[in-house]
């Protein structure tokens, strides 16, 4: 999970995949355009960070199990379409002008609402608000780089699908918490984990971006 990752593609094993393939070519054949997949990424962020703030809130333990099962979901087709619009871009060859944009500023606004989201279920939005904070700033550390002439760093340890993949953890395991015991430890140290680790992620990123600068001067 640490490794740098540098290059100005997100290194993903799941685009080589058949499945991403043939749902990407499937995409491409239609209207839809890689914009509008980025775009409905943003919703389906706002969706899993809305489950996650109502989850703690529920009245029932039924209905607390659901918007996690929910939050689950909207978080893994919030990656869906992180994947997607980058294939029917580039290997479909459907990049817009004002693709650059979409393709970053939806990712910001999705881990906000997501981290957020989770802090207000857990009634620790400070904490919420940190981790989207510091999720924000591995992506500038990385834009910043790359506006200074370097390649991408998509280094960890705790990029975008890392990050992802602890929250997409935690929600399943809080689903056995509130069968277990009605708690929210495991959403409230994910949030740990993820800001914590995403401040490391922008230090070492800002570390080698340093470095290089002033390799080439």
């Amino acid at each position: 999970m640490t490794g740098e990752g540098m290059g100005d593609r997100r290194p993903l094993a799941s685009r080589n995949t058949r499945w991403a393939q043939m749902l990407a070519r499937r995409m491409t054949a239609l209207s839809v355009t890689p914009n509008r997949i980025s775009q409905a990424s943003m919703l389906m962020a706002a969706l899993a960070g809305a489950s996650f703030w109502l989850s703690g809130a529920a009245d029932s333990l039924g209905m607390r199990v659901a918007l996690l099962i929910l939050a689950t979901l909207f978080c893994q087709l919030r990656l869906l379409c992180n994947l997607l619009d980058g294939m029917v871009a580039v290997e479909g060859g459907k990049g817009e002008a004002d693709g650059p944009f979409w393709n970053e500023f939806p990712d910001r606004i999705a881990d906000i609402l997501i981290f957020a989201g989770i802090g207000y279920g857990i009634a620790m939005p400070g904490l919420g608000w940190a981790a989207g904070a510091f999720a924000v700033l591995t992506a500038y550390v990385r834009e910043l780089g790359r506006a200074a002439g370097n390649p991408s760093n998509f280094g960890g340890p705790m990029a975008k699908q890392h990050r992802m993949a602890v929250t997409t953890a935690a929600a399943l395991l809080s689903i056995v918490e509130a069968l277990w015991s009605g708690g929210s430890w495991v959403l409230t140290i994910a949030l740990w984990i993820i800001a914590i680790g995403s401040a490391v992620t922008v230090w070492r990123r800002s570390r080698n971006l340093i470095r290089q600068l002033k390799a080439k001067g």
